[in-house]
């Protein structure tokens, strides 16, 4: 096979299978060894939880450049190019690189569809985007590389990495059809990114999750580092956008940090992203430097996270795509938009709690909340009849006069929120950029 440009290689890559009906990493552990395992080339530090994961992997790698380190991150889902989701020191990769990549990764997934025909087939699309990633890392000489899991852990294909360092940032309900129905069940998940006896920084995860955790890294020999035991944070308060806040933990302490990162849950991700910096210079005897800590937080930004894109009218941008990031979000507005109006733009995904979660944003005092739709990769939720049982929601079938309608009655001292899926986030995203 051959793709002769970049819009052949996108269509390659979407046109695989999105899933497969029996979870396994024997289809990528095939894949990795045929190409050479591209993904022992280069050191990592692997990621997963709920929600967090991108806030996280922003700040750690502004933590590790500051350092001089030359940094490679893995993310998902992107919100203006695809390309997004492979950097390196945060420089999305090339067209071209994509092309060549697909056309270096692309007859390996094809022998493989055909040495697989009887079981299940060959690579799956993240299964091909992750191949391309571990070859592209491997010969672009990194010093490291943060490695984002897609879902869950256990059986996703970037668990054939053995890194340096786990994380886990956050165990919530999500995509429950594949990780079970419980939060011990997600956790399950989760903590299958630990590797014998490599250290792990745990966030701010519910009793259920840590139990789970703790005897998956007991069996493994696996040191943790948890939130509220090895590292604590304080919330102080802020003098302007974003966050302020003292943190310690694993000997350092740090009296008054500060992210644009808005919402008391960025506080949380940074706490995870130092505690990680800190077990990485640890094992590599680096000097702990506290203005590089500083400076590095202070100019980390991650798109469509509580991101203001206007003024006047103030108008975010924020992905809470799911229930637990919902319920972080209502925490957000009643602590900073106290006394101010705020209208929700919301769109969700079909596959969330969409119904729960626009009940939880009705309940909230001085709100609005719009339900709209936009054209989503997968089914997005029927809104509409949501909207009609209950009074507290309006609906907009489409989200740019929603939009438009909204500013037009807003006073100058209201807020506008938009919110839910990440791809409706990229989608609003590109009418303000």
């Amino acid at each position: 096979m051959l793709v002769k440009n970049y819009a052949e290689a996108l269509s390659f890559i979407h046109g695989r299978t999105k899933f497969k009906k029996s979870p396994t990493l024997q289809r990528m552990q095939r894949f990795v060894k045929a190409l050479g395992h591209p993904e022992k080339q280069f050191p990592i530090i692997h990621i997963t939880g709920t929600n967090g994961k991108g806030s996280t992997v922003a700040f750690l790698r502004e933590l590790l450049q500051q350092q001089g380190l030359r940094v490679g991150t893995y993310t998902s889902p992107f919100i203006v190019k695809f390309n997004e989701r492979i950097e390196i020191d945060g420089k999305m990769i090339s067209d071209e690189e994509i092309v060549s990549l697909v056309n270096q990764v692309g007859p390996v997934a094809l022998q493989l569809d055909q040495q697989l025909a009887a079981a299940e087939g060959g690579p799956t699309e993240f299964e091909i985007l992750t191949a391309m990633m571990f070859v592209y890392f491997a010969k672009a000489q990194l010093d490291l590389a943060l490695i984002e899991v897609g879902i869950g852990g256990t059986f996703d294909s970037t668990n054939v990495v053995t890194p340096l360092l786990s994380v886990i940032t956050t165990v919530a309900y999500d995509h429950t059809e594949l990780l079970g129905p419980t939060i011990a069940s997600i956790a399950q998940h989760k903590a299958g990114i630990i590797k014998e006896g490599c250290p792990v920084v745990v966030g701010n995860v519910p009793a259920p999750a840590l139990k789970v955790i703790r005897q998956r890294a007991a069996t493994l020999n696996a040191p943790l580092y948890i939130f509220n035991e090895d590292y604590h944070v304080q919330r102080l308060v802020k003098s302007s956008w974003g966050e302020d806040f003292s943190y310690a933990g694993l000997g350092e302490r740090f009296g008054k940090l500060h992210t644009d990162l808005a919402g008391h849950f960025q506080v949380e991700n940074a706490a995870v992203a130092v505690t990680s910096y800190l077990v990485w210079a640890h094992q590599n005897h680096s000097v702990i430097k506290r203005r590089e800590v500083q400076a590095a937080l202070g100019k980390t930004c991650w798109p469509g996270r509580f991101e203001p894109v206007n003024q006047e009218p103030l108008i975010i941008l924020d992905g809470a795509h799911n229930q637990a990031a919902i319920d972080e979000l209502v925490l957000s507005l009643k602590q900073d938009f106290r006394g101010r109006h705020v209208y929700i733009l919301i769109a969700i995904l079909a596959d969330k709690q969409p119904r729960e979660m626009l009940a939880e944003l009705a309940q909230l005092a001085n709100t609005t909340v719009i339900a709209t739709t936009f054209n989503g990769p997968r089914k997005v939720a029927d809104v509409q009849a949501m909207a009609a049982n209950n009074q507290l929601i309006q609906y907009e079938k489409q989200w740019q006069p929603a939009l438009v309608k909204t500013v037009q009655q807003m006073s100058t001292d209201d807020v506008l929120l938009v919110t839910g899926s990440l791809y409706f986030i990229s989608e609003v995203r590109q009418f303000f950029k």
